[in-house]
């Protein structure tokens, strides 16, 4: 059974979506509503929307939307269940008993103290005889025992069933300890297998503290090095990071960036707490976006090698995308901040915050690994290096920013600033020219339906389909004419299929005395909700006038009149009728 509605009603009337959305987002306001930078994608002019009046919000860049639940499950990751349960707790409610289907909700509680009991395993196994090695490890590599406790560390054994014995005896079925990630089944597919086997663990703890998931590193020269748990219901690789859970608790606004688990862990036990890495894999702009909830600045601490800096050149483009000032560590002699620390002793931390205090931004960065790659005594190099240099410029957003390096450029290549600054200008016109045509490609798509994945049938039905998202609109605004719009016309009289069922949930749940609003996002998709909050955004300003709404019927009947006989199969015999009585009366009237 579903929530039903009158809870979800209670619940949003609990739920200030102004308040809720504030925690995360900083808003301002604009006449009745309240815009943002968009938490969901990143962007540097707002284009999110919050309207505090039917507790809704809409993102015109990526086109999310949804009401307060919808936003929880974005924002925290939850499944939709959770996020109510999120927001019940939140408003002192009671979850209905027995009134909801939430397989999902308990398998991904199962997974979670699936993952609690065996990081607990794992460290007990660390200080048995079998895990002296991995003990070894850690101690070798200067961690303390309270490190090693604070950050939850451990041993997975040889034995590739150990793991699942002790699992299936604390009563976890082979099912639950597969879906964790934490086994694979064999390939006779008679037993299941442990998935990390004389592995060094370090288990990835959520900013709610639950263990989501774990890194294993290889104590012998076998590949892979490092192997992490894939995604599961409790874990995303590309929306978490490691050791956020400590980082966000220092109240600095400036998060260090590293590589790998020891890097985290070395510079947290110097006295770096606000210290974050990625989990395996390159940085992610949902996890750019997730360091902005929490810091202002990144000082990327990644390492000297080749496939570093290249990991450091992609990590600039996306923080930067997603609002973030920036500065790179060069840490001497091309060790990572682990080896650096160790290898001065005592003096380790005092050596690396001098480091970190002289650090520059990406901007310098940038440019001085692109003066590496020129000869600029030769002219054809010098113009090559100051066009490149240009680029890199341009795309600051600060006029005062771009002077300064300007200024920089033309003293180290002895040409005019007035002559780089002319050259600037060009670059920067060319470059909004062809910002402006991309949004205009865009929004033409949008306009066409071309692109459109949930009503397939707009690009071929443009016109029908927007009077029918306006008369959508109009009648969750005027619920007293949802009666009169049934008589006009029934859902099998609309000309595409999404709208048309979506015309039929609102008149349903009018008929019902329950707003739409309180319950679209249960009983549709996610993006399905989000296409009707777009619709909402789209056409609340439009006319709402009982005129207005006949004018959306006529043009949807008139739309459907021209459809081709094929499609006439999807037609009740009673709108057949009605349109042949509807075509015959504009002809006589016409005559």
């Amino acid at each position: 059974m579903a929530l039903p509605d009158s809870f979800l009603q209670e619940l949003k009337s609990r739920s200030s979506i102004t308040d809720i959305v504030s925690s995360y987002v900083n808003l301002k306001r604009r006449g009745r509503n309240l815009v943002g930078l968009c938490p969901f994608h990143s962007e540097k002019t707002p284009s999110f929307n919050l309207y505090p009046e039917n507790g809704s919000f809409y993102c015109f860049g990526c086109g999310a939307g949804g009401d307060v639940i919808t936003f929880i499950m974005k924002i925290e990751n939850l499944d939709y269940i959770e996020a109510v349960k999120f927001l019940a707790q939140r408003a002192g409610l009671e979850m209905p008993e027995n009134s909801y289907n939430d397989g999902m909700a308990k398998m991904r509680t199962r997974i979670l103290e699936a993952n609690r009991e065996a990081a607990r395993f794992y460290y007990r196994q660390l200080y048995e005889p079998l895990g002296r090695q991995g003990l070894e490890y850690f101690h070798n590599r200067g961690l303390t025992d309270k490190t090693i406790r604070h950050f939850g560390l451990g041993y997975s054994p040889k034995s590739r069933f150990a793991l699942c014995d002790y699992l299936r005896k604390l009563g976890f079925s082979d099912n639950e300890i597969v879906s964790a990630n934490l086994a694979f089944k064999s390939s006779d597919g008679r037993r299941i297998v442990d998935r990390f086997a004389d592995r060094v663990m370090f288990p990835i703890i959520d900013l709610r503290g639950n263990v989501i998931a774990f890194g294993g590193r290889i104590l012998t020269d076998q590949k892979p090095k490092y192997l992490n748990t894939s995604d599961t219901l409790a874990f995303k690789k590309s929306s978490n990071l490691f050791s956020l859970n400590n980082a966000k608790n220092t109240g600095a606004r400036t998060l260090i960036l590293c590589e790998g688990y020891m890097d985290v862990i070395a510079l947290n036990q110097a006295g770096f707490c606000n210290t974050v890495a990625t989990l395996g894999t390159a940085l992610t702009a949902e996890q750019a976006l997730l360091i902005k909830r929490y810091a202002d600045e990144v000082i990327i601490c990644y390492d000297a090698d080749e496939a570093g800096q290249k990991a450091t050149s992609r990590a600039i483009e996306i923080l930067r995308n997603a609002g973030l000032t920036i500065r790179i560590i060069n840490i001497p002699d091309g060790k990572d901040p682990d080896e650096f620390i160790r290898n001065r002793g005592d003096k380790g931390p005092a050596a690396f915050r001098n480091i970190l205090e002289n650090s520059g931004n990406d901007v310098e960065y940038r440019l001085f690994k692109l003066r590496s790659r020129y000869d600029i005594s030769r002219p054809d190099a010098k113009a090559q290096y100051m066009s490149d240099a240009l680029k890199i410029i341009a795309s600051l957003d600060s006029s005062v920013e771009q002077d300064i390096y300007v200024s920089k450029l033309a003293s180290e290549i002895g040409i005019e600033k007035t002559a780089i600054l002319e050259d600037l200008r060009k670059l920067i016109r060319r470059k909004s020219g062809d910002v402006a045509r991309k949004e205009f490609t865009q929004l033409s798509q949008e306009l066409s339906g071309k692109k459109d994945k949930i009503n397939t049938e707009k690009a071929s039905n443009t016109r029908a389909a927007k009077a029918e998202e306006m008369l959508i609109v109009y009648l969750v605004n005027n619920n007293d004419m949802a009666s009169f719009a049934r008589q006009k016309l029934s859902p099998l009289g609309f000309v595409t299929k999404f709208n048309s069922e979506l015309y039929s949930y609102v008149l349903q749940k009018i008929d019902e005395g329950i707003s739409p609003l309180s319950t679209i996002t249960r009983d549709f998709t996610a993006d399905e909700a989000s296409r009707f909050f777009g619709m909402l955004s789209s056409y609340n300003s439009q006319a709402a006038t009982r005129e207005a709404m006949l004018e959306y019927i006529e043009t949807i009947i008139e739309e459907k009149e021209k459809l081709t006989p094929e499609k006439l199969t999807d037609m009740s015999p009673e709108d057949i009728q009605a349109m042949l009585m509807r075509k015959k009366n504009r002809k006589n009237s016409n005559n």
